[in-house]
């Protein structure tokens, strides 16, 4: 039996044999989040933790929530399911953690999801966990689970219509070797077949995949099957190893990343080979994304998000995160963070002075058509646990990130 085995065994012991009290403390609510805050996603647990504390601390200015202040217990999982399902467990037992927040990943996300079920008696839920897998949107754990972003098969779909629309039919797909990069595959699987076309070719790599791995098999596998466009399912540092090799390797056809990638992580990493190679490897590059443009001058959502990050520019957690890590000024996964972090807050106001884990579903459904500020409804309802459902794209020019809204550009 391993070191986590028996961890898991004796948590479950003592949930068996001494059901605590509900999580709950004092004049502080605390939510505790298990994500990447080392490795090579670190980026998006780092980014979407500071965005929503630049919400908490701006609550907190303005005197907390009928007094109550928010604070994130951080706990590093390295984007790896044994650390996520022990920090889970952790949070669980401690008893003082309102609820889970922030989850980063799908293979961590989908593997924590039995100790919500197997936790239900003390009414632990997860909010806003950045990833699109289905299973965080389906019966048996949809009860426990509310979404702030689009799934990936809503991203893959917009992805492929678009393309399709272009008359690029012939779609490859790369995609990580676990549970994020199938739920990736399998979502351009299912929009490719409503146009009755198949994927051309496919190729998988590890999860641990870096910015300098070779991707030289998995861009012979992907041109052979003559692709009008891939769409790549991993992270920034493997997307990025990637496209390298595909443009140096003459693949040009369009690259679609989908949203876990990061966009500004992904992005700098490409100008940064491009500068040294001497060429621009963000051409033709698509990113896909569960949230609008931050940079949106007719979202109000996005300037209060400026307005926080300027203000509180709040820091990582200085016990998880290296001194190398350079914070974003702004970024998708921060205003991600942002938005999930407000979406809790109005869930805080609506439950009263004497909030309870148990109130969490009702107050969060009662969201539903509330205006975040970001041009759509909360679509939050009695049978529906996701706020949020429209796909939008970016794209860089002159290297920059760019809202992309006309695909016409790839037209055959």
């Amino acid at each position: 039996m391993t070191a986590l085995h028996r961890f898991f065994a004796a948590a479950l012991l003592l949930l068996t044999f001494c059901p605590c009290a509900p999580a709950r403390g004092g004049g502080e609510i605390v939510l505790g989040m298990s994500a990447a805050f080392s490795g090579p996603t670190r980026g998006l647990g780092i980014e979407m933790y500071r965005g929503a504390q630049a919400c908490f601390a701006e609550v907190s200015a303005a005197g907390g929530v009928h007094g109550r202040t928010v604070a994130i217990r951080a706990l590093d999982d390295r984007y790896s399911p044994e650390p996520a399902i022990e920090n889970t467990i952790t949070f669980a037992e401690q008893g003082d953690v309102f609820a889970l927040f922030g989850q980063v990943g799908t293979p961590t996300a989908t593997r924590v999801l039995p100790l919500l079920r197997r936790y239900q008696r003390r009414d632990l839920y997860l909010l806003f966990p950045l990833t699109g897998a289905e299973p965080l949107r389906q019966p048996p754990y949809d009860r426990w689970v509310f979404n702030l972003r689009a799934s990936y098969a809503q991203e893959a779909q917009g992805l492929v219509h678009n393309f399709v629309r272009q008359g690029r039919t012939r779609i490859a797909v790369l995609h990580q070797a676990d549970a994020y990069g199938r739920a990736g595959w399998d979502g351009v699987r299912k929009a490719l077949a409503r146009f009755d076309l198949v994927i051309v070719a496919e190729a998988s790599h590890a999860r641990d995949a870096g910015p300098d791995a070779d991707m030289g098999p998995q861009v012979d596998i992907l041109a052979a099957g003559r692709p009008d466009a891939v769409v790549a399912v991993g992270s920034s540092e493997s997307c990025a190893a990637f496209i390298r090799r595909a443009r140096d390797a003459g693949l040009d056809v369009p690259v679609a990343v989908l949203s876990f990638a990061g966009a500004e992580h992904l992005t700098d990493l490409l100008l940064r080979a491009g500068t040294a190679a001497g060429r621009d490897y963000t051409e033709n590059l698509v990113l896909s994304q569960a949230v609008p443009s931050h940079d949106d001058p007719g979202l109000p959502a996005g300037a209060a998000f400026h307005r926080a990050m300027d203000r509180f520019a709040p820091p990582p957690p200085a016990a998880l995160v290296g001194e190398d890590y350079v914070p974003l000024h702004y970024s998708l996964a921060a205003f991600e963070g942002y938005l999930g972090a407000r979406l809790f807050v109005e869930a805080l106001r609506r439950m009263g002075p004497d909030p309870h884990p148990r109130m969490l579903p009702g107050a969060l459904r009662a969201l539903a058509g509330f205006d975040l500020g970001v041009g759509e409804p909360v679509g939050f309802g009695p049978d529906g646990n996701q706020a949020l459902s429209r796909v939008h794209f970016v794209t860089v020019r002159q290297g920059r990130l760019v809202p992309l809204r006309d695909f016409t550009r790839w037209r055959k």
